[in-house]
């Protein structure tokens, strides 16, 4: 039996206060950031094989199912408004479709030849990098995506709670985070589920300062595509250049951007 599908510790939760049931599940949440610590060398290999190929032009995909399909998805929808990277650059993939990040799409997960499929629709190769997220590390979706990659020479990494699995197999770049049984049985949404988004975050947070998308600790190409981005992009510019926020604000809507306001002054 896979880790992430063994018995809970915790028995007859039905019968439990929700005091008792909030505390075990912050219990248990308190030891994912500690098995993703224990994580960081694989990350590492990972994060410095994604940075060489979207350095070079490359693309970054994520596949998934449930969960760890949405979980890519969110990422990597995060990157253009956060970071101003062209939108493409970053691809999630889930099995079922865009019609499964809200609904369940059933068996969709057991297709080990739609990954590939749905890959081929982007015009995945070799100057791109593909990481399958799947917490049991077999769901055939995952599996057959990164098999199919690796037999046409892509770089493949994956995101795993269970050691020794079908996907690390088939990744060229394993990441393996451990957090033991979960709260509810087999509900992986739950602790495997954050210790994706956490290594997720690592991965493309790190992938983008190395692109350049970051200046000291300000988003400088984030999208101002509302007022509450407006205003951050306007107290950047007001901290960077010691001007008042009514020319601080003029300048960001003079440039369009936080960096091209940071360029013209020459401020770096």
């Amino acid at each position: 039996m896979s880790i992430t599908e063994s018995p809970s510790h915790y028995r007859k939760l039905e019968k439990q206060s929700i005091t008792a049931l909030l505390k075990a599940i912050n219990k248990e949440d308190k030891t994912v950031p500690y098995a993703v610590e224990k994580a960081i060398p694989q990350i590492e290999k990972l994060v410095r094989a994604v940075v060489k190929k979207m350095k070079a032009g490359g693309r970054l995909f994520y596949i998934g199912a449930g969960t760890s399909g949405r979980l890519g998805i969110v990422d990597a929808s995060e990157i253009p408004p956060t970071y101003g990277l062209p939108h493409g650059r970053v691809i999630g993939l889930i099995a079922g479709g865009d019609q499964a990040i809200r609904k369940a799409v059933e068996f969709a997960e057991d297709d080990e030849e739609q990954a590939w499929k749905d890959l081929k629709k982007h015009r995945i190769s070799k100057k791109d990098i593909l990481i399958g997220i799947a917490a049991s590390g077999r769901t055939p979706y995952v599996v057959g995506g990164l098999k199919r990659a690796q037999q046409q020479g892509i770089i493949t990494g994956c995101i795993t709670c269970n050691p020794d699995t079908e996907v690390a197999r088939y990744a060229n770049y394993p990441v393996e985070v451990i957090v033991g049984p979960e709260v509810v049985t087999g509900s992986t949404r739950m602790k495997s589920g954050t210790a994706q988004k956490l290594v997720l975050n690592m991965i493309s947070t790190t992938t983008m300062i190395k692109l350049g998308r970051v200046k000291d600790n300000r988003m400088v190409d984030m999208q101002l595509t509302n007022n509450k981005l407006i205003h951050r992009g306007t107290r950047m510019i007001m901290e960077a250049l010691k001007v008042p926020q009514d020319k601080a604000e003029k300048l960001l809507k003079k440039f369009g951007s936080v960096r091209k306001v940071l360029q013209h002054h020459q401020i770096k």
